[in-house]
């Protein structure tokens, strides 16, 4: 694990050494510039990178990516961190990584196939929530906007 961590961070330095994170925001921001796309594109990217990759070494290299699209839309970096953690979340349980799929089926001594089958439903209310919290920013920042005045 902490190769890992050690490894993405020297990614992430190389890939802001060589702005790449700009480069990707003036890319992305050409697609169009509809917020609400933008943050269905970045929904998108993170469930991809969270089926494949580690959560730690994803934070580590698609925040200095994506971060600064976030404060171009004007998207609190509170707001930004919890879609960010909700989508490497969701990936943690979608195959074919799936890491936390592994562990559940070794400690509930069931095939791996059937802990997908039982979790499977579960993803429809998730992927609603996550698109919840995206598009309605209310739904996360009530807490911090209480706790923070």
């Amino acid at each position: 694990m902490p190769f890992v961590v050690g490894a993405a961070s020297i990614f992430a330095w190389i890939l802001t050494s060589n702005r790449v994170p700009e480069h990707f925001a003036s890319g992305l921001l050409a697609i169009s510039d509809r917020p609400w796309l933008i943050l269905l594109l970045i929904n998108l990217i993170l469930l991809l990178v969270g089926c494949f990759m580690e959560t730690v070494a994803a934070i580590t290299i698609m925040v200095p990516v994506l971060l600064p699209i976030a404060v171009t839309l004007e998207i609190g970096p509170v707001h930004f961190g919890v879609i960010m953690v909700l989508n490497l979340m969701l990936g943690l349980l979608t195959p074919p990584v799936g890491v936390v799929l592994y562990v559940l089926a070794r400690v509930a001594n069931i095939k791996f196939e059937d802990c997908v089958v039982g979790t499977a439903p579960f993803l429809v209310p998730l992927v609603f929530v996550l698109m919840l919290v995206t598009f309605v920013p209310a739904v996360t920042m009530w807490l911090p906007n209480i706790v923070y005045r």
